[in-house]
C-alpha cells in the first residue's frame, strides 16, 4: 500500500505566504517614510510625517496553517466502523452500516470514492451512502461513478470536525470504496476513539433495515429505501453508546433462506456458510475477495445478537421434522459464533415479523448449553410488530418506528445481562 502520507501530503501555504505578505507591508511602510522626508523642507515637517506614519498600526496577516494532506483511510488516520476490506489500495465498505469516523482541526475535507459494478447497473441495486458532518447527515448518496471525488466539508472558519461515512445499504447487491481522504487542515485527521462497549449484529433484512424508507408495504426491494442508521440494530448501539458490527443479508436464514414454495429449501442463502468470510457481495468479486477470511481479532465484541429464523418460517411452516433441523442447526452455528468469539455475550432473537419459531430458538439454546456448559448465552423475544400503531415499510417489513421499539426493548435487555 502506498505511504499517502508522506508522497501525497502537498505542503501549500504557511511561512511563505506570511513572509510574503509581512515584507509587503513593511516595504509600503517604508516607502512613505521615504517620501515624506524627501517632499519636505524642514526638519520639524519631516517629524511630523514620521510621527504620524508610527501612530497607525501595522496589521501583519496571520499565518495560515491549513495545508492539504491527503491519507489512505487505514485505522491510524480513521476508526474503522464494522467489517471492511482493504485490497487494491482501496477500502472497501459492503456491509450495512460499516464505515469510518475521523477528526480533524481545518476548512475542508474530501473523499475519492470508488464503485462496484452495480454503479453502472440497476438503480434499485447502487450502494447508499451518507456523510455526517459534527452528528448532523449532511451528504445521501447513491454510488453511480466508478471514481469520484466528494467535498464532503468546506469552511470559512478553522473549525473542529468529526466527519463519519456510512454505508445504508446492505453487502449481497453492491459496494463501494475509498480510495482516500484529503483535508485541508492543521495537523492531519485521526481516528475517533473506540468505545467501552461493542456490539455484533447478525441477521436477515430486518437488521439490514430493508425498505424502511418505503412506506408501502406493496413495494419491493431496493437498495435506494435501505438505511442500516434506521435499524433496530444501529439504534440499539447508539442507546448503549457501543461500537458495532451488522453481519446481515437480506433473505437469509440457518437451513433455508426465503422461498416461496414450502417444499423447495433454499440453500444458497445460509448466514453458517459465510459467517467467517468477509462478506458476500453479489457482483464484486471482480474488486476484492469477498471470500476473505474476517479476522475475528479486529473487532471483539462484548455481545453477539443473532436475529435469524425469520426466512427459515417460509421453508419450515409448523412442519416438526424442519423444526428439528432448524434446531440442530442452530445450535451449531452458536458454536460457530462462540468459537469465533470466546468471550461474548450471545443473544438469540426472534420476533419482530413473526415469533412462530421462538420455541425452536429457546430449544437451540438450551441444546448448546447442555453441550457445552457455556451459561453466556440466551433467548431473546422481540414483540411482533404493531403495523397499526407503528405504521409497516416495504414489503411488509418494520417500519422505522417499530425499529425504535425493539431497539429500546432490545438495550434494556442488555443492560440486565451480567456474564459468567
Amino acid at each position: 500500500m502506498p505511504d499517502f502520507t508522506t508522497t501525497e501530503t502537498k505542503e501549500i501555504t504557511t511561512m511563505n505566504i506570511f513572509i510574503t505578505k509581512a515584507a509587503a507591508v513593511i516595504s509600503a511602510v517604508l516607502f512613505i517614510a521615504v517620501s515624506s522626508s524627501c517632499s519636505g523642507n524642514g526638519a520639524s515637517e519631516t517629524q511630523s510625517t514620521t510621527s504620524a506614519a508610527t501612530t497607525e498600526p501595522i496589521t501583519i496577516p496571520e499565518p495560515l496553517l491549513s495545508t492539504e494532506k491527503t491519507f489512505f483511510p487505514d485505522t491510524d488516520h480513521a476508526k474503522h466502523i464494522g467489517r471492511t476490506l482493504t485490497e487494491n489500495d482501496t477500502l472497501w465498505l459492503a456491509h450495512s452500516a460499516s464505515g469510518i469516523e475521523f477528526t480533524f482541526r481545518g476548512t475542508k475535507a474530501e473523499m475519492e470514492i470508488v464503485g462496484d459494478s452495480a454503479a453502472f447497473g440497476q438503480t434499485d441495486s447502487q450502494a447508499r451512502f451518507a456523510v455526517y458532518v459534527n452528528g448532523e447527515r449532511t451528504m445521501d448518496e447513491m454510488v453511480k461513478d466508478y471514481s469520484k471525488v466528494y467535498e464532503i466539508f468546506s469552511s470559512d472558519e478553522t473549525e473542529d470536525v468529526t466527519v463519519k461515512i456510512i454505508k445504508l445499504s446492505e453487502s449481497q447487491n453492491s459496494s463501494f470504496g475509498i480510495k482516500n481522504i484529503t483535508v485541508f487542515s492543521e495537523g492531519g485527521c485521526s481516528p475517533t476513539p473506540e468505545k467501552d462497549m461493542k456490539i455484533e449484529f447478525i441477521g436477515d433484512s430486518i437488521t439490514c433495515a430493508y425498505g424502511v424508507d418505503d412506506e408501502n408495504k406493496d413495494h419491493h426491494f431496493s437498495t435506494t429505501t435501505e438505511d442500516a442508521t434506521k435499524s433496530y440494530a444501529y439504534k440499539t448501539a447508539q442507546k448503549l453508546d457501543a461500537d458495532y458490527s451488522l453481519v446481515s443479508y437480506s433473505g437469509y436464514g440457518i437451513i433455508s433462506g426465503y422461498t416461496g414454495n414450502p417444499d423447495k429449501q433454499n440453500k444458497s442463502q445460509l448466514v453458517p456458510a459465510i459467517y467467517e468470510q468477509f462478506a458476500r457481495c453479489g457482483g464484486s468479486s471482480v474488486y476484492y475477495t469477498e471470500t476473505t477470511p474476517w479476522d475475528f481479532s479486529s473487532f471483539v465484541p462484548d455481545y453477539i445478537v443473532i436475529n435469524l429464523g425469520t426466512n427459515d418460517d417460509s421453508y419450515i411452516k409448523n412442519k416438526q421434522e424442519k423444526k428439528d433441523e432448524f434446531v440442530k442447526e442452530y445450535c451449531s452455528f452458536i458454536k460457530t459464533v462462540r468459537s469465533d468469539n470466546p468471550d461474548a455475550y450471545i443473544i438469540c432473537a426472534l420476533g419482530i415479523m413473526g415469533d412462530s419459531l421462538y420455541s425452536s430458538v429457546e430449544k437451540a439454546v438450551e441444546q448448546y448449553t447442555s453441550e457445552t456448559g457455556d451459561t453466556n448465552v440466551s433467548a431473546f423475544r422481540f414483540d411482533v410488530q404493531d403495523m397499526n400503531a407503528n405504521g409497516i415499510a416495504a414489503d411488509w417489513h418494520p417500519s422505522e418506528k417499530t425499529h425504535e421499539v425493539s431497539a429500546n426493548k432490545l438495550a434494556e435487555y442488555i443492560k440486565t445481562l451480567k456474564k459468567n
